[in-house]
């Protein structure tokens, strides 16, 4: 007799079972069951399903039998979240044996979209799944949906990209996050507000869109005397961040606060050291890296945002097992939260 529902006989669960649940083979879904390899990703995702739903999960050798290659395309170590995510992904491989995941790190620069195109072509021949941290560009989109033709998973981290036919964005609400800091930056300029200047890393990082639209929409609501007189691109180099503030300030010495939505906290603290503004103007910024806790504690930076990037590999590796069918709980939350530090906590 068999269940009206799975077709399977009823009784407790056999190998044949599970085949006809998944929809393949006896010899695959021996493969699976005995580490064979050979299976492809989406095969051995819905084998690993239905077994676990026909609670028949007890037949599966606890590591996964396929090693699956996932590409990490990121900004070099230059930069010091990229450096830490990637610290992040480089362990994940030893921190998750059971998922038999292999992730592979490749440096990408964010003005060069047509590199990562190339890039993303390249690896679609040997790599299971992908994993991106990139500005927005319809070249990359593209590319990326080419992945998820051929049932390949795309992930984004971090920052958004439309249209890339993404199964998931891991990160923060980079929205809120931005309305966090125009609150805390209009809080701490006081009653006589002032001027503001914005650098973000790239306009067409959504991730820094949004930080920006955030933080230009709470000070409209809350706190009209709060202006922003420039939003300044700094392409996510240091040093040019450094040197759009210098500039700005030596126009227009009203302004009363700097928010930097991207890389350069250093930088920006030399160009306000410099010019002996460094206790008159409030600086906000992301990320609590190691350089830039140094800077918080000698009352250099006024407060950083963090969105634990630590939290967010974590989450991504959670989340590509359970795509592929290796990991019974899946993360609660695909929204990663936010911490805000200052001088007393960083």
């Amino acid at each position: 007799m068999r269940s009206p529902q799975t077709g399977c006989a009823v009784g407790k669960p056999t190998s044949r079972d599970l085949a006809i649940a998944a929809g393949v083979s006896l010899a695959t879904v021996d493969r699976v069951l005995n580490g064979r390899g050979g299976v492809s990703p989406d095969k051995e995702r819905r084998v690993l399903e239905q077994a676990r739903r026909l609670k028949i999960n007890r037949m599966i050798d606890p590591r996964a039998a396929r090693t699956l290659r996932v590409a990490v395309l990121l900004q070099s170590r230059a930069n010091p979240f990229h450096a830490v995510v990637q610290d992040g992904f480089e362990t994940a491989t030893r921190l998750y044996p059971q998922y038999n995941l292999q992730f592979q790190v490749h440096h990408i620069d964010p003005v060069r979209p047509a590199a990562t195109v190339a890039l993303i072509q390249a690896l679609g021949g040997h790599c299971d799944a992908l994993i991106i941290v990139s500005s927005q560009n319809e070249d990359v989109a593209t590319a990326l949906r080419a992945w998820g033709g051929q049932g390949k998973p795309v992930m984004t981290l971090a920052t958004d990209i439309r249209d890339a036919d993404r199964i998931a964005y891991i990160g923060p609400d980079n929205r809120k996050a931005g309305r966090v800091a125009g609150d805390l930056m209009a809080r701490l300029m006081g009653r006589q507000g002032g001027e503001i200047v914005i650098i973000s890393g790239m306009l067409s990082m959504i991730g820094h869109e949004e930080r920006e639209m955030g933080f230009r929409a709470v000070l409209r609501e809350r706190y009209p005397h709060c202006r922003v007189t420039d939003v300044l691109e700094s392409l996510e180099r240091a040093e040019t961040a450094g040197d759009l503030v210098f500039d700005a300030l030596r126009r227009n010495p009203q302004i009363r606060g700097i928010y930097n939505a991207s890389a350069g906290a250093q930088t920006v603290v030399t160009a306000l050291k410099t010019l002996g503004r460094a206790d008159e103007v409030v600086f906000i910024t992301h990320e609590l890296t190691d350089d830039r806790r140094q800077l918080i504690r000698q009352g250099l930076i006024d407060v950083i945002i963090d969105q634990r990037p630590e939290l967010e590999v974590q989450t991504a590796v959670q989340a590509l097992a359970s795509y592929f069918g290796r990991n019974d709980h899946p993360p609660a939350s695909l929204v990663t939260p936010i911490d805000i530090y200052m001088i007393e906590n960083a």
